[in-house]
């Protein structure tokens, strides 16, 4: 059974995603307690699993990483051993930022960042097209990033 968290648990939550860098004594400010309170709540969310991990925002335009594309993948035939297999070797492929198993039409969508389209096209034939269980590939080209959001709504 999921533990509830109470109002301030989530006040600290979304305070956090709009900005992870506040040190304690701000995040305290921003939700109206005292520091030692909120440094043992963040540690108890951190302990719980509540808050994963913490992370840079970066600019992939500024990176040379401005290509972004979602392509979706349908295996040959899948079983545990070949999803298996397939996803530990989305792991291991850096252009790869995020993998989904789906339903549908197609078995992953992946979502590509490279610098431009030739870096991607070398991506789908040397990396992607590497891999034995891959039946067909579908990408769909970013034209532009309407909406970006990190955070979950609480």
């Amino acid at each position: 059974m999921a533990e509830t968290l109470d109002s301030t648990d989530l006040q600290i939550l979304k305070t956090l995603q709009k900005n992870a860098k506040l040190t304690t004594k701000e995040l305290a400010d921003a939700v109206h307690l005292t520091p030692t309170p909120v440094f043992e709540r963040q540690k108890r969310l951190e302990r719980k699993g509540y808050i994963k991990k913490y992370v840079a925002v970066l600019d992939p335009d500024k990176l040379n990483q401005g290509l972004l594309v979602f392509c979706k993948v349908k295996l040959k035939q899948i079983n545990h051993e070949i999803a298996d297999a397939f996803t530990r070797r989305i792991m291991r492929i850096p252009e790869v930022t995020e993998c989904y198993n789906t339903s549908g039409a197609y078995d992953y969508l992946l979502k590509v960042r490279a610098q431009d389209m030739r870096q991607y096209q070398e991506f789908v034939l040397t990396k992607l097209g590497d891999i034995e269980s891959v039946g067909s590939i579908e990408s769909t080209f970013v034209m532009s990033e309407v909406k970006q959001a990190y955070g979950i709504n609480l």
